[in-house]
């Protein structure tokens, strides 16, 4: 097990008092709110390696931890800020890098701004998959929330407008309209995708993706907007929300085989809607979200002709938990995601459908650890819609099916 990975076991067993009397600290009379979160993972396959770990022959390389302090200025006005690090495989790579950074005034209860590295709120989750704790789930669904591209969907640098309007005897509505520049993730899926493998169109017009070297890529980004709108019902336990969002992302690089020349990803079309409801009646939650992307985009060959793309992607997913006790907690989902919805959906390669099975324990306040079996049907992988199947890891080609298990102890403070 690599050295960092022990390190971090070990810290996972310290004493949680002793962290909090290390980081909690007063600076001009005003209280400064620390947190700090770490997980280490396990994940073994029965063939088929999945986001770039190894899990064929079981690996460890699933580790991330994060601290974050914000403090109250005034009774309208927060500043926070968390760093964050993780390493995926070969993803990562022990980078620490800003996750998110605010400054937010609010106004009245209905209007506030806030505006910075902002986390992106889009369906049930998005702005808080980094909080491992707060889930039943080891990996989440990643049909919704890829684990491969975290880095790239979690925030925008940008502003919001948000509020909370309730409304008498209908229930709260809360709004968030955001727009922005997306952030890039160097060690992320999407640049190892494209750095590591080259779309090739087979006879009958349709595509596969094979391991090759031949572009660097130097940048990524673009402009990002959009809005979420929830509706906490009158009915107890019960939210519903409907999330949209567009981002246009220019990528740009070299081909460096078999000449040097520029390299240009341009997305003409990628809009993306989503709804998402949750019910929770006493120890039990049930959950389920649908998304739509279609994407256009046209890059340049080697040879310099314009090949357009298209993409028509459904994803969604179903999940329920229960609370059994203080200690334990249970739950399954199925996930599925169609790259091409236009193209025969049972294709393994035009899909990822996952049902998962979890059991978590909450051995301490502090303490988690999760035990859970992946049941995968289908191996698509797509460079510009990553979820989490990969060429350049996968040399000998990947098996329609795949079983795999994951196990996650995690620490929060």
């Amino acid at each position: 097990m690599p050295a960092k990975t022990l390190a971090l076991a070990a810290a996972l067993s310290a004493a949680p008092g002793l962290v909090y009397a290390q980081f909690d600290f007063h600076v001009h009379g005003r209280d400064v709110q620390v947190h700090s979160f770490a997980s280490q993972g396990f994940a073994y396959s029965n063939h088929n390696n999945y986001v770039t770990m190894n899990t064929s022959q079981g690996s460890f390389r699933l580790t991330d931890f994060g601290f974050n302090a914000s403090t109250q200025l005034t009774d309208k006005l927060r500043v926070g800020a968390q760093l964050y690090d993780y390493n995926l495989g070969q993803l990562g790579k022990w980078h620490p890098s800003l996750d998110w950074g605010l400054v937010d005034y609010r106004f009245k209860d209905w209007f506030g701004v806030r505006g910075g590295k902002v986390k992106t709120v889009v369906g049930l989750y998005n702005d808080t998959q980094d909080m491992e704790f707060l889930h039943t789930w080891a990996l989440m669904p990643q049909s919704v929330y890829p684990l491969d591209v975290r880095g790239d969907s979690i925030a925008h640098i940008g502003g919001d407008l948000y509020g909370n309007v309730p409304v008498r005897k209908i229930g709260t509505f809360s709004y968030t309209v955001y727009g922005g520049k997306r952030p890039n993730d160097p060690d992320g899926g999407y640049l190892f995708g494209l750095s590591t493998s080259s779309r090739v169109t087979l006879p009958n017009g349709t595509f596969i993706y094979v391991t090759s070297s031949t572009k660097s890529i130097t940048h990524y980004s673009g402009p990002v907007f959009g809005a979420d709108l929830r509706w906490t019902t009158p009915v107890k336990g019960l939210l519903v929300g409907a999330s949209y969002m567009k981002q246009d992302i220019t990528t740009t690089g070299q081909y460096v085989k078999p000449t040097t020349i520029p390299y240009r990803l341009v997305t003409l079309k990628d809009p993306m809607i989503a709804f998402y409801v949750e019910y929770t009646l006493g120890n039990l939650r049930f959950a389920g979200e649908y998304r739509r992307e279609i994407k256009t985009g046209v890059f340049n060959a080697p040879t310099g002709i314009l090949i357009p793309g298209n993409e028509n992607a459904r994803s969604g997913y179903v999940s329920a938990a229960y609370r059994i006790s203080k200690w334990l907690e249970v739950g399954a989902y199925h996930s599925r995601f169609i790259a091409n919805w236009s193209l025969y959906h049972g294709d393994p390669m035009n899909h990822v459908f996952d049902q998962a099975v979890t059991a978590r324990v909450d051995m301490t306040r502090y303490l988690d650890f999760k035990v859970e079996g992946h049941f995968v049907d289908g191996a698509m992988i797509n460079s510009v819609l990553d979820r989490g199947f990969y060429a350049a890891p996968n040399p000998g080609g990947l098996k329609p099916t795949m079983n795999m298990l994951v196990m996650r102890l995690g620490y929060h403070l």
